[in-house]
């Protein structure tokens, strides 16, 4: 506890917990493996140690401004993948690199379906998902541009990297959104817009492809919902 509470004195509440982690790991095989008989750290918690750290959100566009931003994307005169890939980004509810590092072999658009393999997601997980006729509208564009290509939203200066990370914030920047709006702010849109409407809070997180906070219920309920969330995404 002293350790971690040192890390923690020095600013580095991220790493503390991070380090907190570990320790709390090597005692649970240490007990495993019969080096000791108990485990001292089984009954710390972090937040009873750690001071609570203060959530930082990345400015999300209202549900009142996108009417007003949508004719910007579309006069938008930078590179035509940038403003493409934001569309798809807008029409999926996908995060920014999952967006940026689309490839060509994880769509059927004859099944209107992306499939995104597990080591490009944040959890690890595969994420399949229904493309709504708008976001095939995207992608059939797409394909006269970068069809040939393994990524579909290449760099216009290294065709066979993605776009950058800050290609995205930087156009909306352009559009008059500096510090106002992000990227990945668009997913906060979809889901307080998704659940302010109605629709069932279990179809919208799968969408947004989030971990079940509850272990328990994570291990029983599996379902993707996949039916629901093609009625969701064309909505």
């Amino acid at each position: 506890m002293a350790a971690v509470k040192a890390i923690e004195k020095r600013g580095a509440s991220d790493q503390a917990g991070r380090v907190l982690q570990r320790i709390k790991a090597v005692y649970r095989w240490a007990v495993i493996h019969e080096r000791i008989e108990a485990n001292p750290m089984l009954d710390l918690v972090p937040s009873e140690i750690l001071q609570p750290r203060q959530v930082q959100h990345r400015p999300a566009m209202s549900d009142k401004e996108l009417p007003a931003f949508l004719p910007k994307l579309a006069a938008y005169d930078g590179d035509p993948s940038t403003a493409h890939a934001l569309r798809l980004l807008i029409l999926t509810a996908t995060r920014p690199g999952e967006t940026r590092g689309a490839r060509w072999t994880e769509f059927d658009l004859d099944a209107a379906l992306w499939t995104i393999p597990a080591q490009r997601m944040k959890m690890r997980v595969e994420h399949r998902m229904s493309l709504s006729t708008q976001a095939l509208e995207v992608l059939r564009t797409m394909q006269k541009l970068s069809g040939k290509r393994e990524l579909v939203f290449p760099s216009p200066s290294y065709p066979s990297k993605p776009l950058s990370e800050n290609t995205f914030n930087s156009a909306l920047a352009r559009m008059g959104y500096k510090n106002t709006a992000t990227a990945h702010g668009f997913r906060a849109l979809f889901s307080t817009v998704t659940n302010e409407c109605g629709w069932n809070p279990d179809v919208i997180e799968r969408q947004l492809a989030h971990k079940e906070a509850n272990e328990i219920r994570a291990a029983y309920h599996r379902s993707t919902y996949l039916e629901d969330r093609v009625k969701l995404m064309q909505w």
